[in-house]
């Protein structure tokens, strides 16, 4: 065994003799067997590739025939290495010479490594059954279609081994793998059929077949280092098609994170995060901070059930959600029915935020007020508003789930002038009406003071329109006691 030396056996380096279980030891091979190669989807396998792989097989084969071993008995892809250069060797030969020095009985394979063997080999008796060149060429046949199909063996007639091994032992009809005419050049199908033929006395030997495969090649000689920079160029190829591929693939992950992230954080602050830099608490002078609930909705939800509730929070706040894109406001969160905004923060704008926010809770009433509840077609959809303008702190909260979050008595403020308004309404604060002033176009009417819990009575105002703002709102109850001002 250690004599032998051929390009394509894998070198024999000992053995260690037991009585009961004998271990051989062979080179590693740094790429597996040829059955992993072969169903591995990351290594792509054109016909120069497998006719090379085919005719490393053939070649030492051939030589491993003429050696003093004389057959192999075990041939098939697990036994077929690959090493760093894309060379295939044959392993384990030898390896019943040495079971019966050690006079130990081979052990059995098992029914699935049984469909590389010969049938004639098959009907021997199991305790003695004796391997042959013939045999070989069988296994090399069956070899020769998981190359061509990368497929394991009899692959495509999706059935049991045992049920196989019937077939295969009880022919007609003859029971072999079913390889397309495109899997190949005819030629080479038809080679590997009569070397899988049922009479093995017609099966070519690994010398004719030697011969056979140059004469499909036109004698053109192939030499091994040039074959061995075509494959390490070809796997390089893959490899980076593959990364490329892989990078595309994590780039494509990598915009989906920043994508959500930026929805749940305003844009300034994910870039922070992203960027690994610190994202310290903020105070700003002044804000204005926007609520709204729905009026009612304990009582529709208690006539709906709970996917209905879901379905309509969801429509509503997807209008919500696509109206305040066209203003200078970040969403802050949701919470059952209620829906808070800002404007001002985490990018200043000057005196605009009061403005922005009036508008927006303009184009939000509007639209309110002509939604429509799709399991209650008949009932509208009431939204109170409160608006309040004033100084907080905003950062992010927590790191699980980092929330941007607003703190201050303005936040509380706000609050309180939307669970003070009414159906159909926006109620702003003093602070806001005054910043209205300043900015001009706003109608506000003066609603009066009233008590906000915790913080005395207020002079507040309702918002029922902006100079160049044409849509319509919804009809509020009516409220008496009340004076107009245009600011």
């Amino acid at each position: 065994l250690q004599e032998l030396r051929h390009e394509n056996l894998n070198p024999f380096v000992g053995c260690f003799i037991d009585p009961f279980k004998p271990c051989l030891l062979f080179e590693f091979c740094t790429r597996s067997s040829l059955a992993d190669v072969l169903f591995n989807a990351d290594v792509n396998l054109d016909w120069e590739f497998k006719l090379s792989l085919m005719t490393d097989l053939i070649m030492g084969m051939r030589y491993l025939h003429s050696s003093a071993i004389g057959t192999h008995g075990n041939l098939n892809s697990h036994n077929c290495v690959i090493d760093t250069r894309w060379v295939l060797k044959i392993t384990d030969f030898g390896v019943k010479t040495i079971y019966e020095f050690c006079k130990t009985k081979f052990p059995s394979a098992d029914k699935k490594r049984l469909l590389w063997t010969a049938p004639e080999i098959l009907r021997q008796d199991e305790n003695f059954r004796h391997a042959s060149q013939k045999g070989d060429v069988y296994s090399f046949a069956v070899i020769m279609q998981e190359i061509l199909m990368r497929m394991p063996p009899y692959g495509m007639l999706d059935k049991e081994p045992e049920e196989l091994l019937g077939k295969i032992l009880k022919p007609p009809p003859l029971c072999r793998p079913a390889v397309p005419p495109g899997a190949a050049p005819p030629e080479y199908i038809q080679l590997m059929k009569q070397c899988w033929g049922e009479m093995a006395e017609t099966r070519p030997s690994f010398e004719d077949i030697v011969g056979r495969f140059k004469s499909f090649t036109k004698g053109k000689k192939t030499n091994i280092v040039d074959a061995m920079f075509r494959k390490l160029e070809k796997y390089s190829n893959d490899l980076e098609e593959t990364v490329r591929v892989r990078t595309l693939a994590l780039e494509e992950e990598r915009k989906k994170t920043e994508s959500l992230l930026t929805q749940m954080l305003p844009a300034s602050v994910a870039q922070s995060l992203l960027s690994g830099s610190p994202v310290d608490p903020e105070s700003y002078e002044e804000v204005t901070v926007y609520f709204s609930d729905i009026v009612g909705f304990t009582t529709i939800s208690a006539m709906s059930s709970p996917l209905q509730v879901v379905r309509l929070l969801n429509d509503l706040y997807t209008m919500f959600d696509s109206t305040i894109d066209d203003y200078d406001v970040y969403k802050v969160e949701t919470i059952g029915d209620a829906y808070m905004a800002c404007s001002g923060l985490p990018v200043r704008n000057g005196d605009r935020h009061a403005g922005e926010i009036s508008t927006m809770a303009l184009d939000l009433l509007s639209k309110c007020g002509q939604f429509v509840i799709w399991h209650m077609p008949d009932i509208p959809l009431r939204i109170r508003i409160g608006i309040h303008t004033g100084s907080c702190v905003a950062g992010v909260v927590g790191l699980r789930m980092p929330r941007f979050c607003l703190f201050g008595d303005t936040v509380n403020t706000a609050s309180r002038m939307e669970s003070t308004s009414t159906a159909f309404r926006i109620h702003v604060s003093w602070a806001t009406q005054e910043k209205l002033v300043l900015l001009g176009g706003y109608e506000v009417v003066y609603r009066g003071e009233v008590e906000l819990k915790g913080k005395g009575k207020h002079k507040t105002y309702w918002l029922v329109g902006k100079m160049g703002f044409n849509k319509p709102l919804p009809e509020p109850p009516a409220m008496t006691g009340l004076v107009n001002l245009v600011c």
